[in-house]
């Protein structure tokens, strides 16, 4: 038997909720009076099936039934879990919690308040020991923090119970030891914003600049660092205690406009390094620095994109597809095979055993088919217009290892045009020893049709004229052979 969530309200927290309940196999009620609800509600989930399991290496559970409707007392009854997404007004979570608690119960209900504490919201309610904080980030289906916020009403078997949901519905629960306002996550986002304010509004930064400063910057590092990790790779060998000791004086200087600041007692100062050094201590500097460049790589090139489209990619990854552009590709040579990559093997292409993977070795193949294809014509532009071309076939021979960091050539063979097909053939160097072929059956395919369709004149034209110069070189070793043949 499923298990049951209810959430009451349906806005974009709400729905992120409820898209993350039913993907990790839990039947989910959702509660709202607005008639838009299913509607909003279910493109939130489009958006969550698209995106969620592709975090995966593994099958997600079966995905849970939805119901949206108008009634909470439907949509709780029966439920273990109530999510309470509704407006951040006191007076109206107080009415909530009561037809909650009339309902059901025995149910947990976790508030997403950003700013409550649990104590208020827990004022003059049947059983304000089963109401706790749990406030998530957007999207809540990807994002997995979710701040648990207890009051003295919550025994510690309640908040282990909601601990375990959390973390079986994939989240990460952040305990947080006090009552405050604002949690943690939110004073962090309100210092921040409070600066960026006075910042727009003294004219010294626009609101874009402001972005980009996070951005390209400090935004990359702390999404896989957080702040004092990052600092304590910026202390160098000497680490925490000797960052805090170059850059501790500078938080007495008028900065910001938040110069509230904490004095730094020796007993401060122990208290950051001794926990920086449970935190960080197991890692030398060198090998923080080793794992933070990883990650920025992956975060890096996953934000570039990976669509022929030169308007793909956000952030610091258009800024890297840009400078791309500007870097360029040297003029094709119809003469022998054609340079169709150049480039090093990125931190993230390799795997456990050291080398790149067989994947990648697929994805290099693939980038030099799409600049084959831009060679020809069949461009960005020319797909726009209805016609591409689709492979059919692949056969790739990994004949040695490459290593992150070295710089791999591809060269392109064209051994066929006829009519709706294009045959190449790839090698992969590196060295100047040969580490793998690539052999492509491609076809040209209506985009309008998904059917097999003759490429258009111009593609069809510039295919004749590099098949005219390659049908006159010699056939590759290898070409067309079997899986598993002699070599």
């Amino acid at each position: 038997m499923r298990r049951k969530a209810a959430v009451v309200g349906g806005g974009v927290i709400g729905a992120g909720w409820a898209a993350r309940f039913l993907l990790m196999g839990w039947d989910v009620a959702v509660a709202d009076p607005d008639p838009e609800a299913p509607r909003k509600v279910g493109e939130v989930l489009a958006n969550a099936r698209a995106a969620l399991p592709g975090l995966h290496d593994v099958a997600l559970p079966d995905e849970g039934r939805l119901s949206v409707g108008t009634s909470l007392a439907e949509a709780v009854a029966g439920a273990e879990w109530v999510v309470e997404a509704v407006p951040e007004r006191l007076e109206l979570k107080h009415r909530v919690y009561a037809e909650i608690q009339r309902h059901a119960p025995r149910a947990l209900i976790g508030s997403s308040t950003s700013g409550f504490r649990p104590s208020e919201l827990q004022e003059n309610a049947a059983d304000p020991a089963r109401i706790l904080v749990t406030h998530p980030f957007n999207p809540v289906y990807l994002l997995p923090l979710a701040e648990l916020v207890p009051s003295p009403a919550n025994p510690p078997e309640v908040v282990e119970q909601a601990r375990a949901v959390l973390t079986g519905i994939g989240m990460h629960p952040l305990l947080v030891r006090k009552e405050i306002d604002a949690h943690i996550a939110d004073r962090f986002l309100e210092a921040v914003w409070r600066e960026a304010l006075w910042l727009v509004k003294d004219g010294v930064a626009t609101t874009e600049e402001i972005d980009d400063a996070i951005r390209y910057g400090f935004g990359l590092r702390w999404a896989q660092m957080g702040l004092f990790e990052t600092y304590r790779i910026a202390g160098g060998e000497a680490g925490m205690r000797h960052f805090i000791a170059q850059f501790g004086p500078c938080l007495k200087w008028p900065w910001t406009k938040l110069t509230d600041v904490p004095e730094l007692t020796d007993e401060l100062v122990e208290t950051i390094a001794a926990q920086s050094d449970a935190q960080s201590g197991a890692f030398t500097i060198r090998e923080l620095e080793r794992i933070r460049d990883r990650n920025l790589v992956g975060i890096l090139r996953s934000l570039k994109g990976y669509a022929a489209d030169p308007r793909d990619g956000w952030g610091a990854g258009r800024l890297l597809r840009e400078h791309d552009a500007r870097i360029g590709r040297p003029a094709p040579d119809l003469s022998g095979p054609i340079l169709t990559g150049a480039r090093a093997v990125p931190l993230d292409w390799t795997d456990y055993n050291g080398h790149m993977n067989e994947a990648r070795y697929l994805q290099a193949f693939g980038d030099a088919t799409d600049r084959f294809m831009e060679i020809v014509g069949c461009d960005a532009d020319y797909i726009a217009t209805g016609g591409s071309f689709f492979t059919a076939e692949t056969h790739i021979r990994h004949l040695g290892e490459v290593h992150a960091g070295e710089r791999i050539e591809i060269r392109t063979q064209l051994l066929g045009a006829e009519g709706k097909r294009m045959h190449l053939w790839h090698e992969m160097r590196a060295g100047g020893a040969l580490k793998a072929t690539g052999e492509h059956m491609l076809i040209h395919v209506s985009l309008a049709t998904r059917r097999p369709s003759p490429p258009g004149e111009t593609v069809a034209a510039r295919l004749a004229e590099v098949w005219a110069a390659h049908a006159r070189l010699p056939r590759p070793e290898g070409a067309g052979r079997a899986v598993g043949a002699p070599r």
